[in-house]
């Protein structure tokens, strides 16, 4: 298998994507993740400049140039969501999968040449009120300076019973099952908890006198990591914990896991070989 690579948090920033369109074409890479909070923030206020249509209007003629002057070369596209993404956009998501032009994977499993590819966007509880990609982590417990996954606001309605009992511990049990997750690759937008990629910019601060943990990943990415071992797992949503430790990949057992997620200007950009892993590479561009 040919060079992947793996782009994450872009929040519609037109130059990074036009860089990463770029390399796809200059690499012809065998496939592409993208690991969620694609759009622009503000795409629920519909601003000038045509947001609202971000998928239909941008990335979609964007995808499909690039598809007729690679033909056969276009790679195997992997994307989801984020928690700064409007679930509302799940149906122009899935127009592009129609056109072929993705496969969008949330809560789902494909294969990539004898790989499993699983897709999930889920988050534990934030501090932001946008709650379309939050759930429980692996009980109903809410982290000190968070806004509970019952509270905030949703760009869609989802029954009441869901959002107070489901958990992301619940959510990959289900979607792997008994899977053999020896070739699995899981695009996840948390990452693992208490990881070198999990690391926010909370030093020092404190709600009503009692310090914010450092860390803010998921426990239940974490514990499925731990006892499942898949062969790679794709992170973002924290911008700054690569900066932080100095470490955009960490392992567990045999487990490889990569951020691309960056809080500055440029595209992060990992480029890695599913058959030879320890000779992945970041690069900001």
């Amino acid at each position: 298998m040919k060079e992947c690579l793996f782009v994450s948090d872009l929040h519609g920033g037109v130059d990074r994507y036009e860089l990463l369109f770029k390399v796809m074409e200059d690499v012809q890479p065998s496939a592409v993740f993208l690991g969620g909070d694609l759009l622009p923030s503000s795409l629920l206020l519909g601003p000038p400049g045509g947001t609202k249509d971000f998928l239909s209007g941008f990335l979609a003629p964007r995808f499909r140039a690039i598809k007729k002057r690679l033909g056969r070369h276009y790679p195997s596209i992997f994307a989801i969501l984020g928690n700064d993404d409007a679930r509302l956009q799940e149906t122009a998501c899935q127009a592009l999968a129609d056109q072929g032009l993705w496969n969008y994977i949330q809560g789902r499993r494909v294969d990539l040449r004898g790989y499993q590819v699983y897709g999930y966007a889920y988050v534990p509880p934030t501090p932001f009120r946008l709650k379309d990609w939050e759930r429980y982590d692996v009980s109903r417990y809410v982290p000190h300076g968070c806004v509970s996954p019952e509270e905030g606001s949703r760009s869609v309605e989802v029954v009441a019973n869901i959002i107070k009992y489901s958990t992301i511990k619940d959510d990959i049990a289900q979607l792997t099952d008994d899977d053999s997750m020896t070739d699995a690759v899981f695009l996840f937008h948390a990452p693992p908890y208490q990881t070198a990629l999990d690391r926010a910019a909370l030093d020092g601060k404190t709600i009503e006198g009692v310090p914010l943990d450092l860390h803010v990943g998921s426990i239940a990415v974490r514990r499925f990591i731990e006892s499942r071992q898949p062969l790679l797992t794709l992170h973002g949503h924290i911008h700054e914990s690569a900066r932080l430790t100095g470490m955009w990949k960490d392992r567990i057992g045999r487990t490889h896991m990569f951020t691309a997620a960056h809080d500055g200007p440029e595209l992060a950009i990992v480029r890695f070989d599913l058959d030879n892993l320890d000779s992945a590479q970041r690069d900001l561009l």
